[in-house]
């Protein structure tokens, strides 16, 4: 039995203190009907909690940990960044350094804004699209997440072209309504809701690769449509790419899909761990933003000195170790390890895996949607989980999370990693 007592009692505490415990609702392990662990520490591709116990993580920090925990160019770009000053709120020169990086590394970004956090990426591309189009109405897919904005905690109802639902409460539903809600990987619903409502809708948002839903795919060409829509009735096209930027290519999906966004919201992994936002997009449109436009938008931590050396250094070293292509290798070893492993049960569960994210779905059906995310065994998955954990493997608490590889994880890893994954599934099968 693995030991957690310290854990255990420190949750307890956190409790009395914090809501539920926890500073972010999936940390609180409900999903898999149980407590968290509390980390002491990180390096490379291991953590260890404060019972002692070692895990080779594959949460990643929820991805930003693209390098592995506590990389040492990192950490030695925020320790000299930290020693010129924390934090001024006056321009410093290693925003231009990183806003010239990301302009060259996504096909789409002319112009970029550093923000702190993915959520206020989104709320403002979502705010400067209105801006732009003078149009009131967004679009958005069932199972794409794209942060605690208002008019983005909205519910689809049951039909498939539906006006919103608050998904939160203390969201007006004035809000919701200027959100429609519609199945992704639908063509027919986006068609007919731009025949209905076009002159009012500023932009479609979304996940390319819905990561907030497990990992879920387009369908062939369906990108495509959304880019060509969009443009025939003048709506702007949003991919949220705080998760994938970065992470699954160099310029994330847009690169691999050859689609050109009009704005991107980005995160995570351009901040090497520390908080961190940007948007970027067309000049046309960005410079629609103050002190240029009438869009208003700004941060007294925006472009803090040290998120920024931590983003560069991060992307510095990806970029010079090919680390994108090194990512590739590692993840389709881990791919042949699951799908080995799953061959020896008999079992033919859906396994999704794009560079180094993936996601087993507990399900031998397709996935196209959340929707079809929602037919898996749940339960199925908790016990996988926790079998998991006990052979010291931490995978995402949450059949709708996406998994994430690092630089740091090594063929030790991945073998360790396939007899955790063998014993988790034993744990459902057997």
């Amino acid at each position: 039995m693995i030991d957690r007592s310290l854990s255990k009692k420190l949750f307890a505490k956190a409790k009395e203190l914090i809501p539920g415990g926890v500073n972010s609702p999936v940390r609180a392990f409900r999903s898999v009907d149980g407590e968290p662990f509390f980390v002491r520490r990180a390096r490379g591709s291991k953590i260890w909690d404060v019972d002692g116990n070692e895990m080779i993580d594959y949460v990643g920090t929820w991805g930003p940990a693209i390098l592995g925990h506590a990389p040492s160019c990192v950490i030695d770009a925020v320790t000299q960044a930290a020693k010129e000053g924390v934090s001024f709120g006056i321009p410093n020169p290693h925003e231009i350094e990183i806003a010239s990086m990301i302009c060259d590394f996504v096909p789409s970004v002319e112009k970029v804004r550093m923000v702190n956090s993915g959520t206020e990426a989104t709320m403002t591309a979502i705010r400067l699209a209105r801006g732009f189009t003078g149009r009131k109405k967004i679009i958005k897919f069932d199972g794409c997440y794209h942060g605690h904005v208002d008019s983005l905690l909205v519910a689809a109802g049951s039909g498939a072209l539906t006006l919103g639902q608050p998904d939160s409460a203390g969201v007006p539903p004035e809000f919701a309504a200027l959100t429609t809600i519609l199945p992704y990987n639908d063509p027919e619903a986006v068609e007919k809701a731009f025949k209905e409502d076009g002159e009012n809708i500023a932009a479609i948002i979304l996940e390319p690769y819905p990561a907030n839903a497990g990992l879920v795919f387009p369908r062939e060409g369906y990108l495509q449509f959304l880019r060509d829509i969009t443009e025939k009735y003048g709506a702007l096209l949003i991919f949220d790419e705080v998760m994938t930027g970065f992470r699954v290519a160099k310029g994330g999906v847009q690169e691999l899909e050859k689609i050109t966004p009009d704005l991107t919201a980005m995160g995570k992994v351009i901040g090497g761990g520390l908080p961190v936002g940007a948007f970027g997009g067309r000049a046309d449109i960005m410079d629609h933003l103050a002190p240029l436009g009438p869009v208003y938008q700004a941060g007294t931590l925006s472009g803090n000195p040290l998120a920024m050396s931590a983003g560069l250094a991060q992307l510095r070293e990806m970029d010079s170790r090919s680390g994108w292509e090194r990512l590739e290798e590692i993840g389709q070893s881990f791919e042949d390890g699951v799908t080995d492993c799953l061959k020896k049960i008999g079992q033919d569960l859906t396994f999704h895996r794009v560079g180094s994210m993936f996601c087993l779905f507990f399900t031998d059906e397709k996935i196209w949607n959340v929707d079809d995310v929602k037919k898996s065994d749940f339960g199925a998955f908790t016990k996988f989980f926790w079998a998991a954990l006990d052979a010291g493997v931490y995978f995402a608490p949450s059949q709708y999370e996406a998994g994430f590889i690092s630089l740091a994880h090594t063929s030790d890893d991945m073998q360790k990693t396939v007899e955790a994954t063998a014993a988790g599934l034993k744990a459902v099968f057997s």
